[in-house]
């Protein structure tokens, strides 16, 4: 490891070659994440302060904690009083939820002001945690430039044209000021310690300090590099393997700013302080393989949960008795998820996502069943009656442009009204799609009779085109497209038999400039994204994982939203008159799909960098 020159009232001695006191002593296989780290040593004494707590009682001590420590000194004490307060209030839905099956009722939302109360802190927390993360970061970098500056100084001092005493006393007071100065980025410390280490030789051998001072310093820091090397030794002892671990990085940071030893004597003290590090090294990759083994066997273990669970929708339940045996099975099931622990961090969000996918799944088909015998399918009937109602009072409207978009909000309004008994779904849909077909056959026969006069429109909608055609759009932006628009929109209608052709022509040229803007803006937010990775990274891994999260859940949203516009474009794909309505729901599935890639290529980025 790189080593740092003591100061002592005598000047130092230092002849001999510290760059092999540089070597740190980690192997890759022994190199585990933070949340590894952290997930191994919660302290048992914060277990104890929360058991047999209410949620109440959890959240004044949460808030308390907050208030009398800084945020980096309190993270396993907020994991843990999160943990016991989120264990409690599982119990309690549970309870409601078996309560609710036994019944036959669907159980109902209660808010929960502790919850509340707990997610506020948890914020507040976070909040102050990142503040002062990111003021470390600033005071490293402030360190990295001011020890960069003390290198220069002492390059300078070899070229010195100034007496010996003036030129060793700052020599000393740069060595000082060195050791005052805080921790640098971690990225930047093995290379700022062998300029630093280099440098410091280049002075011992440029001023030739007496042989008899020099000895005395090598014998001090020979003292002080044989205590690390016995303490080193007995951290293999040491029964909390992640704890000893902690402390071995400790005695490295020690033995780099502890200064050199005679060259006869370095290298066996070397591999003797190495070799401990290497027993400890040893014992805690074990620890963590021991750790991966039990991660798989609960990988199993939730593996047949889910199976057990996709079996219970496998064939659905046919009656309310057996509903209810189906329903308790998937609580407990529920329960003995909780009981078991983490998978492997890759197949963790994997496995979790199965295992509620499948319980969604079969609370939606419950839901389905007992819809069906719910009393406000006769409301829905009604609501549906008086819409069909208002649709037929519009058939022989000739106020077009009104009518037509009253047409559209009824047909949204149908969309919203829920499910009706079987015995009068089909009639009722039939009354009112028949009302919506016969108002557009109308205005379509309308339109078709005044043609006159739209020739010179149709040449201004092909000029039009060409002009977009040749457009800069990537200069012009979304503001050149709204333009072209605009215009478009002002010139009137086409002869009928070209009206297809110029609009398909016309949303060519849109779908062209749409897609060059798209790509611009996809390639400089996909290079954003990885510039706030990288930064998110150089703040642990917990801000990555909760970025990714959040990416995870807005693909499952709008895959969600694509389902349902698909549903909706087949509702009323063979209603006559619905172009307009079926392009904008086709735009909009394109545009969530669209969305959903640039998503999945941002959690690919979060992924291919770990």
């Amino acid at each position: 490891m790189p080593t740092t020159i003591k100061s002592t009232e005598t000047p130092e001695l230092e002849l001999v070659s510290v760059a092999e006191d540089a070597t740190v002593v980690t192997d890759e296989q022994n190199v585990i994440s933070a949340e590894e780290l952290d997930a191994a040593g919660d302290s048992p004494v914060v277990e104890t302060q929360v058991a047999g707590k209410s949620k109440g009682e959890l959240v004044d001590m949460l808030a308390e904690v907050l208030e009398s420590n800084s945020a980096e000194d309190v993270r396993s004490q907020v994991e843990q009083i999160k943990t016991a307060f989120y264990k409690i209030h599982r119990a309690q839905v549970d309870a409601r939820l078996k309560e609710a099956a036994e019944s036959g009722v669907e159980a109902e939302q209660v808010q929960d002001a502790d919850e509340l109360r707990l997610k506020e802190l948890l914020k507040k927390y976070r909040d102050a945690r990142d503040k002062a993360t990111a003021e470390s970061d600033k005071v490293k970098e402030e360190n990295y430039r001011l020890k960069c500056e003390i290198i220069e100084e002492l390059k300078s001092l070899i070229s010195s044209e100034e007496t010996l005493n003036v030129t060793f006393a700052r020599f000393r007071e740069l060595q000082a000021r060195w050791k005052e100065i805080g921790q640098v980025p971690q990225a930047k410390v093995n290379d700022l310690w062998e300029t630093y280490n280099l440098h410091v030789e280049r002075f011992y051998d440029f001023v030739k300090i007496n042989k008899e001072l020099r000895d005395l310093d090598l014998k001090k820091n020979l003292e002080a590099k044989g205590a690390l090397c016995k303490a080193a030794e007995a951290l293999a002892e040491q029964s909390n393997i992640v704890e000893a671990f902690r402390k071995l990085q400790k005695l490295h940071d020690q033995w780099r700013e502890t200064g050199p030893v005679a060259a006869e004597q370095k290298e066996a003290l070397w591999e003797r302080f190495k070799a401990a590090s290497s027993v400890v090294n040893r014992r805690h990759q074990e620890h963590f393989e021991s750790l991966k083994q039990e991660q798989l066997k609960n990988l199993e273990a939730k593996t047949a949960l889910c199976e057990a669970a996709e079996a219970l929708i496998a064939t659905v339940p046919a009656s309310h008795k057996e509903w209810n045996k189906a329903n308790e099975r998937l609580i407990e099931l529920q329960g003995q998820w909780r009981t078991i622990g983490f998978a492997p961090k890759k197949e963790n969000a994997k496995i979790y996502d199965r295992f509620r996918a499948a319980c969604d799944k079969f609370f939606e088909c419950k839901h389905a069943f007992y819809a069906d015998v719910k009393g406000d399918m006769e409301q829905n009937l009604a609501q549906k009656v008086a819409l069909c109602e208002a649709a037929e009072a519009l058939v022989e409207c000739e106020d077009w442009k009104s009518a037509t978009d009253r047409i559209f909000e009824l047909q949204a309004e149908w969309k919203r009204v829920g499910t009706v008994s079987r015995r009068h779904a089909d009639a009722i849909w039939r009354r009112f799609r028949a009302a919506c077909d016969k108002f557009f056959e109308r205005k379509s026969a309308h339109f078709a009779t005044v043609e006159g006069g739209y020739a010179d429109n149709l040449q201004k909608k092909q000029a039009l085109i060409a002009e977009m055609n040749a457009a800069d759009v990537k200069a012009g932006g979304y503001d050149m497209i709204k333009e072209y628009q605009r215009r478009w929109s002002e010139i009137g209608f086409v002869p009928i038999k070209h009206k297809e052709e110029i609009a398909k022509l016309y949303k060519q040229a849109v779908d062209r400039m749409f897609a060059v803007v798209r790509g611009a803006d996809r390639e400089n937010s996909l290079s954003r994204f990885k510039d706030k990775v990288n930064s998110m990274r150089q703040g642990g891994e917990r801000r990555l994982r909760s970025e990714r999260e959040k990416l995870y859940n807005r693909v499952r949203q709008l895959e969600q939203e694509v389902a349902t516009l698909e549903n909706n474009i087949g509702f009323f794909s063979k209603s006559k008159g619905a172009e307009s309505f079926i392009a904008e729901v086709e735009e909009k599935i394109a545009k969530a799909k669209r969305d959903i890639a640039d998503t999945i290529a941002k959690i690919k980025l979060i992924d291919d960098g770990e």
